[in-house]
């Protein structure tokens, strides 16, 4: 079942939940009457666990069981708000607020909170709503010549910022005149086939190296694989439904033939519930999880590149693109808007760049 609906399963006047912590982990306590119906309805839903000195069933404290039990969850640590002045605070919640309406996403959500946060707490008590263009631009001098935050870091705070002023303060003209950055043009980070076989048999876990062989597989993002419900696969037509991606937009991507054997055999295994990949106590399978996950089987592999899990991604694209696959359609698959973000791709394949022929080497042979 739908996890955005099943918190109407558990009846406020029999199930009672507390968020507190157990042997040195975040939990939230479910309490309820005893009834064999109630735990059973616990299990359908949950992977729950017996505390035998509370005497108290309790799963994880993750998103996912924060959502499935309609508990709020917050974007923004106690840290980060005790850190900015009274005088601001109120601001600081009509922008997240604002944030809510526009139904910006979690992640969004925070990244901006927590940009818009590293201003007020220079400001301190000063109030932001008075600030004036010019002050913001000493600001995001000194974020270049103190902080020495780099152009793509910059953006995004100065994102963050516009926002405020133009979506709660409705101060339009405020960032005319503001220069941007250029932002450096960064090539994808791609593995080679022979990279990726080794990263993929040093993994000896079967739901780990499935985890990784669907990211490169698909080419997804490691959000967007841990994101994947049981309900989303079909396996007749051979396709896997991506749903509310980056964007919010839904896209389907092919199942590969060579990971259906691969599927089945860990979907028995394991029977997840909801997600087709979950956490020890059921629920969504975390992000930083999988980046561990591809973390331990690059240094089992012996591969020293500095890349992450979403290298798997870059790696789909550009052996797409080697293999003649037409441009417009890895940019369908991959989810991209703009068709010039698929064509980075293009730096990086191998028969792009094999196809030049220098002329240095010709004029070598001859010295």
């Amino acid at each position: 079942m739908d996890t955005e609906n099943t918190q109407l399963v558990f009846d406020p006047e029999i199930f009672h939940f507390e968020i507190g912590t157990h042997r040195g982990k975040n939990i939230i306590w479910v309490k309820f009457p005893y009834k064999k119906e109630s735990i059973a309805l616990l299990k359908k839903y949950s992977i729950p666990k017996w505390s035998q000195s509370q005497k108290s069933w309790y799963v994880a404290d993750s998103k996912s069981y924060r959502k499935l039990l309609g508990l709020e969850f917050s974007v923004v640590g106690k840290e980060t708000i005790t850190k900015i002045a009274p005088e601001n605070y109120q601001q600081f919640q009509k922008f997240i607020n604002q944030l809510k309406l526009k139904a910006y996403s979690e992640n969004t959500i925070r990244t901006y909170s927590v940009e818009f946060a590293q201003l007020l707490y220079v400001l301190k008590s000063h109030p932001v709503e008075s600030m004036t263009e010019e002050r913001l631009k000493s600001y995001f001098l000194y974020c270049i010549e103190k902080l020495n935050i780099s152009e793509n870091h910059l953006h995004s705070r100065i994102n963050a910022i516009k926002f405020y002023f133009e979506q709660v303060l409705h101060r339009q003209k405020m960032f005319i005149d503001i220069p941007r950055p250029k932002k450096p043009l960064l090539l994808p980070k791609a593995l080679n086939t022979a990279e990726i076989s080794k990263i993929i048999a040093a993994t000896e876990n079967s739901k780990h190296q499935l985890i990784l062989k669907m990211c490169y597989g698909m080419g997804l993002r490691v959000s967007e694989i841990v994101h994947i419900k049981i309900e989303d696969i079909d396996s007749k037509a051979m396709r896997v439904l991506i749903a509310r991606a980056k964007g919010k937009k839904d896209r389907y991507v092919n199942l590969p033939e060579s990971i259906i054997i691969d599927l089945r055999q860990y979907y028995k295994c394991y029977q997840p519930k909801v997600y087709l990949f979950e956490g020890q106590f059921g629920g969504k399978y975390s992000v930083r999880s999988a980046q561990s996950v591809f973390k331990n089987a690059m240094n089992k592999a012996g591969i020293r590149k500095t890349v992450g899990i979403h290298s798997l991604r870059h790696s789909y694209a550009t052996h797409l693109l080697e293999l003649g696959t037409d441009i417009s359609l890895i940019q369908k698959l991959l989810g991209h808007n703009d068709i010039r973000t698929t064509l980075n791709y293009t730096h990086v394949a191998n028969t792009t760049i094999s196809k030049v022929k220098s002329t240095g080497g010709s004029t070598l042979t001859k010295l």
